[in-house]
């Protein structure tokens, strides 16, 4: 792989948790409203001290080659000149989800 080539950070909301990933090929996707991130880019740990968030992503993505987020769960995406650490945080009292339909059915 080139040194050109881009490394994305994105950050998306997941079951209640922020998850943190890196990956080389992002776009909004094929299926309107997600957005397609693939080619993950993992961490090779040179250390003993082993990041159970981190291992915990790899093995989740382990047998995936593109998955697709919902727009609205998406926090942010960034270009970035090196890779970081892959993980999950839980997500503090102070983030609240994304508001409901702005359409409802009126009600009679």
């Amino acid at each position: 792989m080139s040194s050109n080539e881009p490394i994305y950070r994105i950050q998306f909301i997941s079951n209640g948790e922020r998850y943190e990933l890196y990956v080389r090929e992002l776009s909004q996707g094929s299926l309107f409203g997600f957005v397609e991130i693939g080619n993950f880019v993992w961490d090779n740990h040179t250390s003993l001290v082993v990041d159970t968030s981190h291992e915990k992503l790899k093995s989740e993505f382990s047998d995936v080659e593109r998955t697709y987020i919902p727009m609205h769960n998406v926090l942010r995406i960034d270009t970035v000149k090196k890779q970081g650490t892959a993980k999950i945080t839980q997500l503090s009292d102070k983030v609240t989800a994304f508001p409901g339909p702005i359409y409802t059915p009126g009600k009679d």
